[in-house]
């Protein structure tokens, strides 16, 4: 920081005083927690205006003289004391500016040492204080990791978001996603070494607080509140106009802090189009997936005879401790209809018919998709509340819209709205009401017109449209398996399933057995060329034999749906009827195949049915659409199903994975890096998931690879 500014006159210009206090923050000189200096840093409005490298410096010195200083223990005591004191008083007081800035300044220093710290444990954030303190009997023995995370916690729940409150609201979510930022240094995989002193302490405080905090950022998601007009705004330009500062500018109580802006807004410049509503809803998916590693010691079972030897007869197992914030998502209740006590830990009360209305304006963000897999998933309430829905399009068309675009998504967003139609299609009901709900139309299906299509049916369009790009794009069997997975449990229920989709539902397995003729006549070929003796060779047709055995199993899917359309539904769908008849030769080859010989025999039992009641039709010239139609629909009413055999239907459900913090862990917080929240990190420092080098970065890189091999090379 250069030479630490001299004690400013006392008549010195703000900028001066300022920049004297924030040096003297940051400088050698230790601060009792009781000392002055901690109210006139807090309250005095900062009006500086320091460039990058000016901030750096401050944080580099901040960060050397920490550990004598522990200046950020202390910050983060008196940000406690600035909520309580608020919370105390009515309208805004001097306090609830303290916590504003105590709260940004914390942030940024917090975010910096974070960043840029060597130890595994963050020692560098010295969470203690001097044995010297005299204020340490003040917090009672606590921890102040878990004094802090209290206080905060306890304001967000507690305080409603007013005018007046807005902005330390906003404050109090950017410190703690900060705080919570110690997971972006772990590996994907969470252990038991794993130290994160401020999620852990958020873990580890009431039921009753939880509850508080789960509601309230639910309902800052829902009711999206507003900046106020008096309130404060971001500015990423400073006076000449060049980006490189962040301005705060708040209501006459409130500070002016100027600090560089890509310390908190990430380079993309997506910044967030309603931070309080966006922020509350990524920290509580941090706070609702997070999962902590433990170790429990258990004895061994066999005998010892020897006493030396019994301490060593134990093994450590890793567990993962309850997570109360799920618990409190999983209990959360609508207000509209809460019948008795009998639940376990916090009852969240939240209205359930305004959090479906949220969702389904905002399922184009990933977030949002995350919160409504995450409901569906862990609240039977709130699943079975969308199911009784009669207007299941809110939820519906968006899904089906953003899948529809699929290659614009990324491949996570992908597979959390499968799995919630897949979890949704678990439900008869569902898959019957789906089917009455007519569309006018689909104006953003660009490839027909669809004039009065069921929902049902435009779900069946949109997911085997899906399966086709995965089958030309990502290649991935998990998602075919969901798509398929979610058309077998809708098949026995379609109604009226309307022409182009039953059209696509044939052509889907003209277009699987295609591919699964070419992966054939492939795997032969490499059988005559290679050399039995060749481990390559023999490695390369087992690879083809195990994706062979994926594209049957697939076909056998696609004809489990028909014969389930056909066995339980064929006189509600004389249009999978004509698709059928009408492309009758792709199932030829397939006839006398072992694994699909008797779903074919049935379909054959339908074609030969109403072949000869086509052949005992006489009709002058061409038969057209309308006249095979017609015969069909009148034919259906005499369908009885003789000579079908009956299978068991096919029911998918969805099962979470084993470990599946190893998803939404790293998920969750790419959502808040990489995308529209702002949130700026050093991907640098990141190991928790792969981060893609900007373009600079990687030609830098490869650059420096070609040097490299280049001197290898000489």
């Amino acid at each position: 920081m250069g030479a630490v500014p001299s004690t400013p006159r006392k008549n010195a210009r703000p900028q001066d005083t300022a920049e004297y206090l924030i040096s003297t923050f940051v400088g050698e000189k230790s601060f009792p927690l009781t000392s002055d200096f901690w109210n006139k840093l807090l309250e005095l409005p900062f009006t500086l205006q320091w460039p990058n490298y000016r901030v750096r410096q401050a944080c580099e010195t901040f960060v050397k003289n920490n550990y004598n200083t522990r200046h950020l223990a202390k910050i983060l005591i008196h940000l406690v004391w600035s909520l309580q004191e608020s919370s105390t008083t009515s309208g805004v007081s001097i306090d609830y500016t303290k916590a504003i800035n105590a709260a940004y300044l914390s942030s940024v220093f917090l975010k910096y040492t974070i960043e840029n710290a060597k130890s595994e444990n963050f020692e560098e954030l010295y969470l203690c204080l001097n044995e010297d303190e005299t204020a340490v009997n003040i917090l009672r023995d606590q921890n102040i990791g878990r004094f802090v995370m209290h206080g905060i916690l306890s304001f967000i729940g507690s305080t409603d978001v007013s005018s007046q409150t807005y902005l330390l609201h906003l404050e109090l979510l950017n410190f703690v996603l900060v705080a919570m930022s110690t997971q972006l240094r772990s590996g994907p995989t969470p252990g038991p070494k794993d130290v994160h002193p401020f999620i852990d302490a958020a873990m580890g405080q009431d039921s009753a607080l939880v509850g508080l905090v789960v509601h309230r950022l639910l309902l800052n998601y829902i009711t999206r509140p507003r900046i106020p007009s008096s309130g404060a705004t971001h500015s990423i330009f400073s006076e000449d106009g060049e980006p490189g500062v962040l301005h705060k500018v708040g209501s006459a109580a409130a500070n002016f802090v100027l600090m560089p802006f890509n310390y908190f807004v990430s380079s993309s410049g997506n910044v967030s189009r309603n931070p309080l509503a966006d922020n509350s809803l990524l920290l509580l998916l941090i706070l609702i997936h997070y999962r902590k590693c433990l170790m429990m010691v258990e004895p061994i079972t066999e005998k010892c005879e020897d006493p030396l030897k019994l301490d060593s007869l134990v093994k450590e197992k890793s567990y993962f401790s309850d997570n109360p914030f799920y618990r409190a998502l999983e209990s959360a209740r609508d207000v509209e209809y809460i019948e008795g006590n009998g639940h376990n830990g916090p009852l969240v009360r939240l209205s359930f018919a305004s959090l479906f209305d949220t969702l389904g304006l905002h399922l184009a963000d990933e977030d949002s998709v995350l919160l409504l897999y995450s409901l569906v998933h862990g609240n039977s309430d709130f699943l079975e509340y969308v199911l009784v829905r009669t207007d299941l399009d809110t939820l519906l068309i968006p899904i089906l819209e953003t899948l529809y675009n699929a290659s614009r998504r990324t491949s996570n967003q992908i597979y959390m709205l499968l799995i919630i139609l897949l979890i949704l299609s678990q439900d008869s009901s569902f898959n019957a009401s789906i089917h009455k709900l007519i569309l006018p139309s689909v104006p953003w299906y660009q490839e027909r017109l669809l004039h009065n299509t069921s929902l049902g049916s435009l779900m069946v369009i949109i997911l085997i449209r899906t399966v086709k790009y995965n089958l030309s794009q990502l290649r991935d069997v998990y998602l075919h398996t969901n798509c398929l997975a979610t058309l077998a449990n809708m098949a026995p229920h379609v109604h009226r399933l309307s022409a182009y989709a039953s059209q696509r539902l044939v052509s889907l397995f003209d277009m699987l057995s295609r591919k699964y003729s070419k992966l054939a006549e492939q795997k032969n070929e490499k059988m005559l060329q290679i050399n039995p003796n060749s481990i390559e060779g023999n490695n390369t047709v087992e690879d083809m034999s195990a994706e062979l055995h994926i594209y049957t199993d697939f076909l056998r899917i696609v004809l489990e749906i028909l014969n389930a359309i056909l066995t339980y539904a064929l006189p509600r769908n004389p249009e999978v009827v004509y698709a059928i008849m009408h492309r009758q030769e792709v199932f030829q080859p397939f006839k006398n195949h072992p694994r699909f010989i008797e779903l074919l025999e049935n379909i054959y039992s339908v074609l030969d049915f109403f072949n000869s009641r086509m052949d005992a039709q006489r009709t002058d010239g061409e038969w057209s659409v309308e006249k095979v139609l017609q015969v069909i629909i009148i034919n259906c009413r005499s369908w009885r199903g003789e000579g079908m055999k009956m299978f068991t239907q096919l029911r998918f459900t969805y099962e979470q994975e084993n470990h599946p913090e190893e998803f939404f862990i790293p998920y969750v917080w790419k959502l808040l890096v990489l995308s529209h929240s702002g949130f700026g990190f050093n991907i640098g420092a990141i190991n928790l998931f792969p981060v893609p080098l900007p373009i600079e970065d990687a030609r830098v890189e490869e650059e420096a690879e070609r040097e490299q091999t280049d001197d290898l090379d000489v």
